[in-house]
């Protein structure tokens, strides 16, 4: 049996439940990218510019980084990863030849469909951080 908590100790639990969830959504999240991870062969950040891609079509690296919420520099190593895996592919802008695009390559959108197919494992996830 538990010992009671004082009137201190009660308060503090209250304000410190806010982050504790959030520590508790971190955790779920993180045991959720481990899971992709080795179902897909990719990270999740990679598997976000996947679909990124397949729903926006060609993007410039400042886009992508807008689209997935990360800095210029993370956006840019997500980028590379993918590309040494041969998920994307640089493109010379059509109007600009200045600019640099990216798009999915087949294998990409080859790897993009498996995880929509297995969509069950993210609405899993959802579910869990909406109970916490």
């Amino acid at each position: 049996m538990q010992p009671e908590l004082n009137t201190m100790e009660k308060s503090m639990d209250a304000k410190t439940e806010p982050l504790c969830r959030i520590r508790d959504i971190y955790r779920v999240i993180g045991d959720f990218e481990v899971e992709f991870a080795n179902a897909h062969g990719v990270k999740l950040n990679e598997g976000m510019l996947l679909c990124s891609l397949y729903t926006m079509g060609q993007c410039s690296s400042g886009r992508i980084a807008e689209l997935l919420g990360l800095t210029l520099s993370n956006s840019s190593k997500v980028i590379l990863s993918a590309e040494k895996k041969g998920l994307v592919e640089r493109i010379i802008g059509k109007e600009d030849k200045r600019q640099m695009l990216f798009e999915l390559t087949e294998k990409g959108r080859e790897c993009i469909q498996s995880i929509k197919c297995e969509s069950d494992s993210m609405l899993e996830l959802i579910s869990k951080i909406k109970n916490i």
